[in-house]
């Protein structure tokens, strides 16, 4: 690629990034004025960010009033089953973009009445690496990946741990039929991010999900 080409591609994807923080930002201020906790789920396709918040969700909308903003580039299988508990979802189709970005929550959350929310979570495409790029706005980063991703997943993709605030692994229910040693990967969660906090999950057994609720609704 010749050095101007190169320059260009450099400015621009600065640019993206520039403007994709600045319109975070904006949306960190609108659910904090309407006192809305937020929460940005990243994951690979399969990790279980759906079965999880389907589990959180069941939980905590007893007492709170829940919005999950799902993310995927067709279909709306991930809201339905979510909507299926009785909590409300959006659906954002991305088509040919890998991740959601802060415009996108931005257009969906100026069409919203928020003091109708005290929760949103957004389900964010399902990718490793996209997501590491653009923040949403949100209070807290929850990156998941499952022991069916095998032992390294979580060293080839550091960026996301590097800058999430809780990292979970799960369907630790299939230990007994999945080489995995989950005190490495955890390891190699902390090496990359000593402050994160991590913890081991089912999304079938419901397995240390309590405490995980705690952990998210911390401040």
């Amino acid at each position: 690629m010749p050095e101007e080409e190169l320059s260009k591609t450099i400015e621009l994807n600065e640019d993206l990034i520039e403007n994709n923080e600045k319109l975070a930002a904006q949306n960190k201020e609108t659910l904090t004025k309407y006192n809305i906790r937020s929460f940005d789920v990243v994951g690979a396709i399969g990790a279980g960010k759906t079965a999880l918040l389907e589990a959180i969700s069941k939980r905590i909308s007893k007492n709170k009033r829940v919005l999950v903003i799902n993310g995927d580039v067709t279909t709306r299988i991930d809201a339905d089953r979510i909507e299926r508990h009785g909590v409300k979802t959006i659906q954002v189709n991305t088509g040919r973009e890998c991740a959601l970005n802060s415009y996108h929550v931005s257009q969906v959350i100026k069409n919203l009445d928020l003091s109708e929310y005290d929760v949103i979570f957004i389900e964010n495409v399902g990718n490793l690496i996209c997501p590491s790029d653009f923040i949403l706005g949100t209070d807290k980063r929850i990156v998941v990946v499952s022991i069916t991703e095998g032992p390294w997943v979580i060293r080839k993709h550091p960026m996301l741990f590097k800058f999430s605030d809780l990292a979970i692994i799960n369907k630790i229910d299939l230990i007994d039929v999945i080489d995995v040693n989950i005190e490495d990967m955890i390891n190699d969660a902390k090496q990359i991010n000593p402050d994160l906090k991590i913890f081991t999950t089912s999304a079938i057994t419901e397995e240390n999900l309590p405490e995980l609720i705690k952990e998210i609704f911390s401040d």
